[in-house]
């Protein structure tokens, strides 16, 4: 995994503040792979609960985490109960690692 125990830790702590504690966050797509270099950072959050702003709140934690860690291109994915799941949530699931 190509990101730092302090970046890991950043991007927890703002997951946990945005979506609620029992909220998980994975990391997949290039950055999982220890051998590739560069690549966005691409993050998985996954909500117990519904969640009512499904377009604001990934762009937020987008944002914040830009701010957090430097400019670098950050995509969130959400999925909570009350969204569509979609192919790329399973390859998320799969080939991501939760943080």
């Amino acid at each position: 995994m190509r990101l730092s125990p302090q970046q890991t830790t950043l991007i927890k702590h703002h997951t946990a503040d945005l979506f609620g504690p029992g909220a998980e966050v994975r990391l997949f797509g290039s950055r999982v792979d220890d051998t590739a270099r560069g690549g966005d950072i691409d993050l998985l959050v996954t909500s117990p609960v519904p969640v009512a702003r499904p377009a604001l709140l990934p762009a937020q934690l987008a944002s914040r985490l830009q701010l957090a860690l430097g400019d670098q291109r950050i995509d969130v994915l959400l999925e909570a109960p009350n969204l569509l799941q979609l192919p790329i949530h399973r390859i998320a699931h799969a080939e991501g690692l939760l943080l």
